[in-house]
């Protein structure tokens, strides 16, 4: 349940509540008027917190704290989380070894640091007459990139376009 949904202190219509105090004891089926009061007495707040079970579940506590934890938790999580996105490298059929060197480096690092590697490899003019060309480089791209990454859609020609994708093998 997300902090919007829970209703706090007046925002309780239903009575009664059953009651659990802030030490997390149960204290029983209460009046709601009775139980924001005894909430209000210890200086914190009564927060409803399963509203759908009948009589509706209320906990005395300091709703400030209780969001601030939660925002926390959830900035930790997604500090955790990584999402992985997809980098692309363009080459073309005639490439020399250095120019395909230099594109295959900045491929391991991105398979290393968890990326998937789009591969697409152009063809101008009268080069779409040599498809075969476009495809050998690729070929080489994958025994270069073999202990490092797995295939995740192969070689796929699209018009004037070749593409491959490579996805980093989970350790």
């Amino acid at each position: 349940m997300s902090q919007e949904d829970l209703r706090v202190n007046e925002r309780i219509r239903i009575s009664p509540v059953r009651l659990i105090d802030e030490t997390g004891e149960q204290v029983g089926i209460v009046p709601t008027d009775e139980a924001r009061a005894m909430a209000a007495e210890q200086g914190l707040d009564l927060v409803e917190v399963a509203p759908n079970s009948r009589p509706p579940v209320c906990r005395i506590m300091d709703y400030g704290k209780y969001k601030y934890e939660q925002a926390r938790k959830n900035r930790e999580a997604k500090k955790k989380q990584h999402t992985v996105t997809v980098k692309e490298i363009k080459m073309r059929p005639k490439i020399e070894t250095h120019d395909f060197d230099f594109k295959l480096r900045h491929a391991r690092r991105f398979l290393e640091e968890g990326d998937k590697v789009k591969f697409t490899l152009r063809f101008r003019g009268r080069e779409m007459t040599h498809p075969e060309l476009g495809e050998r480089v690729l070929t080489r791209v994958k025994q270069e990139l073999a202990e490092l990454a797995t295939i995740e859609s192969d070689v796929k020609r699209e018009g004037r376009q070749i593409t491959m994708l490579m996805a980093p093998r989970s350790m």
